[in-house]
């Protein structure tokens, strides 16, 4: 299924909104106090808070936020169908490294490091709605376009020729975050003539 766009940039979005990294582990305890776990998924869910203030509805003059998110909203289907969300404050990667090439491997997955000074280089996460690529480097060097291509869908960056053993291959790139509605309705108030709030729009992040 495709997705149905990417979610628009209003006017009327308040302070604060709320992200929240989440995992899902199983655990099982014995009597004796001890611990198995399992986890369900290595990469975190991504859930989103967004509130509005205000939401204008006016179109006659050109403010017609109320009815832009609403639509957003109703092509959506509520949680049914996915979208695209740019996070403005984590959107965008330079020089962050995909993988080593090995002589005979072609396809690499973009990602993302969470806390590079952490041991390890910190957490990595795989991109897998990528905005635009910028460039593609071969241990600093830039390559042409025309020698790779991604795949929007999924992150995954295939070489026409594999890179050879050893190479550092690194990336610039902005990504977005591929969503859907938590719920399948929210409510939209009208407070003032032609303004309207919402006061809790949640979406989470999806995988393919």
């Amino acid at each position: 299924m495709a997705d149905i766009g990417v979610f628009p940039s209003l006017a009327g979005l308040a302070w604060s909104v709320t992200k929240t990294p989440t995992f899902q582990t199983r655990i099982q305890r014995a009597v004796s106090g001890r611990e198995l776990r399992a986890l369900d998924y290595p990469y975190p869910l991504w859930q989103f808070t967004l509130v509005f203030d205000l939401l204008r509805d006016n179109p006659a003059a050109g403010y017609d936020e109320l009815r832009t998110l609403m639509g957003f909203f109703m092509l959506c289907q509520g949680a049914f169908g996915t979208f695209l969300f740019r996070d403005p404050s984590d959107d965008q990667v330079a020089g962050q490294q995909i993988g080593v090439g090995n002589a005979s491997t072609t396809v690499f997955q973009l990602q993302r490091a969470m806390g590079a000074t952490l041991p390890g280089g910190g957490f990595l996460e795989p991109i897998v709605a990528p905005n635009l690529v910028t460039a593609v480097y071969l241990d600093g060097i830039t390559q042409s376009p025309g020698s790779y291509g991604v795949d929007p869908n999924t992150g995954l960056v295939t070489f026409s020729t594999a890179p050879g053993s050893g190479l550092i291959i690194t990336a610039d790139y902005s990504y977005y975050f591929r969503c859907r509605f938590i719920d399948d309705s929210y409510a939209f108030e009208n407070f003032m003539f032609q303004l309207w709030q919402l006061k809790k729009l949640t979406f989470i992040s999806v995988r393919s």
